[in-house]
């Protein structure tokens, strides 16, 4: 069983860097951040039936969501998820207060441009 886990951990921090221009240096990062959404992964629901809520919508734990929000969008994935789990399923309030929220933390970044 760890083997398998180390596998699929091993293939998407490959991912990971790939997806991060494969810059070398920090392969520590990589590994860690692979083992935490492997692990988010195994914690979820089995089935897609499973994640749907009396709503019928997806649950906003998907991570590959959240995880594409913070990439997007250069916030964390704990703030991404927190974004998508006030503001629900309307993208684009999501997209713009998390732009906000990398705003706020880096004001100078804009000025740059």
């Amino acid at each position: 069983m760890s083997d398998d886990r180390d596998d699929r951990i091993r293939e998407r921090a490959c991912q990971i860097w790939e997806r991060e221009g494969r810059m070398h240096g920090d392969p520590e990062r990589h590994w860690h951040q692979a083992e935490a959404e492997i692990d988010r992964e195994s914690a979820l629901p089995l089935t897609a039936d499973d994640a749907l809520p009396e709503t019928g919508e997806i649950a906003s734990t998907d991570v590959l969501e959240v995880e594409a929000l913070a990439v997007r969008t250069g916030i964390s994935g704990d703030e991404a998820q927190e974004l998508i789990d006030r503001l629900g399923n309307d993208r684009a309030a999501v997209e713009q207060a998390a732009r906000g929220l990398k705003r706020r933390r880096n004001p100078d970044e804009g000025l740059a441009k």
